[in-house]
């Protein structure tokens, strides 16, 4: 059985945990979790998965934004530093709207980054004012295995900026290679939750059956077996090369 090499659960202290486990259950709450065993879900990068998270539903949510948006402040003032970020820049399109509500409540400017050049006009992939040499944080939704953060923080380098840090509401945390990607490009990848909390918040809750849970857990506890069982990718170099083809 292939095990996840690089746990996210490792360093984390107690306020990660506490946190990670509020998030998992306002995600649960207000149904962003779903779970589709029997027809897997296939992510962008190619992997099958039995559970799909859309955290796009916490945009709908007034009180679950709030809450999950003073969870991310306090944890990038813990893990970053208020203090080390000039900027706060969301990915297109989910990444923005929390980028903004980041960027507000930690009295920072904001800008995004377009997955292309916008192809008219200025012909722009950054928009708003990221002057060479701004220490920029990279906000997106979630990420599965960290593929989709190298286009937007090439980006903003080659307009000058400082990217070594991008942060995520949600990290699937069972892929292989995903911290690796980010760090062969000295970025580090900060997150809320990962499916292993959203499994823990389960647990006694009735969101999933004793069978559905069970098929959780062998999901990720051996993803690229899993997913390589039902027609996905099984490997970060198969995924990389796929998202690569995609984007050519």
């Amino acid at each position: 059985m292939t095990q996840f090499a690089e746990s996210p659960m490792a360093g984390r202290t107690q306020w990660d945990r506490d946190a990670a486990l509020t998030t998992a259950r306002i995600l649960l709450e207000i149904k962003a979790i779903n779970f589709r065993p029997e027809e897997p879900y296939t992510l962008t990068s190619g992997w099958k998965s039995p559970v799909y998270i859309d955290c796009r539903k916490i945009i709908f949510f007034p009180r679950a934004r709030t809450k999950i948006m003073e969870l991310a402040v306090e944890k990038i003032g813990r893990h970053i530093g208020y203090e080390s970020i000039d900027a706060v820049v969301g990915g297109e399109t989910a990444g923005i709207p929390f980028a903004a509500w980041i960027a507000d409540r930690m009295m920072t400017p904001m800008a995004y980054v377009r997955k292309k050049p916008k192809g008219f006009g200025r012909n722009a992939q950054i928009e708003g004012d990221v002057p060479e040499g701004m220490r920029t944080l990279l906000v997106e939704d979630l990420t599965t295995d960290g593929a989709s953060k190298i286009r937007f923080a090439n980006a903003l380098r080659d307009a000058g900026a400082i990217v070594n840090h991008t942060f995520v509401v949600f990290f699937y945390g069972v892929f292989p290679g995903a911290h690796k990607t980010l760090a062969d490009m000295d970025i580090s990848l900060h997150s809320l939750c990962t499916w292993w909390d959203v499994l823990e918040a389960c647990a006694g809750a009735n969101y999933f059956s004793e069978k559905d849970s069970a098929e959780v857990r062998r999901f990720l506890e051996d993803p690229c077996g899993w997913s390589k069982k039902h027609g996905g990718v099984s490997s970060a170099e198969e995924a990389l090369a796929l998202k690569a083809k995609a984007e050519a």
